[in-house]
């Protein structure tokens, strides 16, 4: 098929459950590619000699590689090609950015559509998992060394899978009692299906991972116990920034306001969303998410999910500075998210009970860009109302968790509590080592998971 051809087959759609039915199911919303599609979309591809798309994975994944093998109905050569450079293709297949990232570099994306690269490597993963029979997994030739990492989120598991792959010994150091970090308490059911982590990291564990849960490092032990008493020459820190920010306005502490993080960990990781979890259920009939990202867009659509009769997703900007992926926010509108744009919280009303009732808010305009570039909301005089809602969800974004500074006084953190690492993951702490969220704040899977890879890299570097 010459290139010409090949630009005439359109984007292949991917399948979805219908949202009047998904509102109220955790079930995945994309139902995936069939073989005869993934072929299909691969076909798509041109197989540029100097391959953008490669330069736009924080992982660097041989994307034409991988392709042109699904191309061929080699669909094992695809995996193969694909797990050399991703150690966490399932997810990343569903959660990664893929259209601000590897695919808004593709060739076609100048004229058309791009590849869809995210679609095709969750195809590869999932016929993989599908297909793949109980084998003994050729465990690498020790090195002789020892590392801890301490988070068990993308960071920490891509760290873990590359010095496994080098031989070392890997034991990595979890606070809660199920491995995954933010892939199992932080995004929904309906968008990344728990059992597609625990696949994922069964996998790090026949290379002979060791986790160990209810383990949080700075109680359990320090990062100096852990190299001076516990025998690890290298710690890799991928704690995350999963410390909740707050509006601080009046009203924040009333019955039936939550962070984000409280809301999707009970319903995520606790399985408030069964009817047999002992984890009290999150109930109401309308409910206010603050914020507009992807954590924001996960709530409002949780929310839902749990019997809302109406959510609301209310933001200081206007859509243009949403920063939530296009495609979530398409799914929350389908599903019935109503958003409340150019408004902004200034206060929460409680009744005589001492539970939420209301929130007030102001409407808000566009002034000049700020430092991010967007444009400074700007509060518009006596313009306040009253929205009714017996719940509040403040999706604002997380910072860094001070225990472990707290807990280790010569580890370098900047003014907000974030690990300074240079850009190889290296602290200027002996040893220690950092990446993900912990380094950089709120960012991407895939952008944690290239920081665990580069980290794991220096470690090997200095170590061997």
């Amino acid at each position: 098929m010459t290139n010409q051809e090949k630009m005439k087959i359109p984007r292949q759609p991917m399948p979805e459950q219908d949202p009047l039915v998904r509102r109220r199911n955790f079930k995945e919303v994309p139902l995936g590619y069939s073989p005869e599609t993934a072929v299909l979309e691969a076909s798509r591809c041109l197989s540029c000699p100097n391959p953008r798309c490669v330069t736009g994975c924080p992982v660097h994944v041989d994307i034409p590689g991988f392709i042109a093998r699904l191309a061929d109905k080699d669909f094992p050569g695809a995996y193969a090609s694909l797990i050399k450079d991703n150690s966490l293709p399932a997810v990343c297949g569903r959660v990664c950015p893929q259209e601000s990232q590897c695919e808004s570099k593709c060739v076609l994306a100048l004229k058309g559509e791009a590849v869809a690269i995210g679609r095709l490597e969750r195809f590869t993963a999932d016929r993989h998992r599908a297909e793949a029979k109980e084998e003994n997994v050729p465990i690498p030739a020790s090195s002789g060394k020892k590392a801890a990492v301490v988070g068990s989120g993308p960071s920490g598991l891509a760290c873990a899978y590359e010095l496994l792959k080098a031989g070392f010994s890997v034991t990595v150091f979890e606070a809660l009692h199920e491995p995954g970090g933010v892939l199992v308490y932080g995004i929904p059911e309906f968008r990344l299906p728990k059992d597609i982590v625990r696949s994922e990291i069964e996998g790090l564990k026949k290379l002979g991972a060791e986790f160990r849960l209810d383990s949080l490092v700075g109680r359990l032990y320090t990062i100096d116990e852990l190299l001076k008493e516990e025998g690890y020459q290298a710690v890799f820190i991928g704690s995350g920034a999963g410390y909740p920010k707050f509006l601080k306005i009046e009203g924040e502490t009333l019955n039936g306001v939550y962070s984000s993080n409280e809301f999707l960990t009970r319903i995520n990781l606790m399985k408030a969303y069964r009817e047999d979890s002992v984890t009290p259920p999150i109930k109401g009939k309308r409910a206010a998410v603050f914020g507009a990202g992807n954590t924001a867009m996960d709530s409002a659509r949780t929310a839902l999910r749990m019997g809302f009769e109406e959510v609301f997703i209310v933001y200081r900007r206007s859509r243009d500075e949403m920063p939530a992926r296009a495609e979530e926010i398409h799914h929350a509108e389908e599903e019935g998210v109503q958003f409340l744009l150019l408004s902004n919280p200034v206060r929460f009303l409680g009744d005589e009970n001492g539970s939420l009732k209301a929130v007030v808010c102001q409407r808000m305009e566009l002034g000049e860009p700020d430092a991010s570039g967007r444009r400074r909301p700007v509060p518009v005089p006596d313009s306040e109302f009253e929205l009714p809602v017996d719940t509040a969800i403040v999706a604002l974004g997380t910072e860094a968790n001070p225990l472990l500074r707290q807990t280790t006084p010569d580890l370098p953190c900047s003014e907000r509590g974030y690990i300074i690492a240079d850009e190889d993951g290296r602290t200027k702490k002996p040893g220690v080592y950092a990446g993900g969220d912990i380094v950089t704040g709120s960012a991407t899977v895939i952008k944690a998971m290239g920081a665990g890879k580069k980290a794991a890299q220096a470690i090997i570097k200095d170590l061997m």
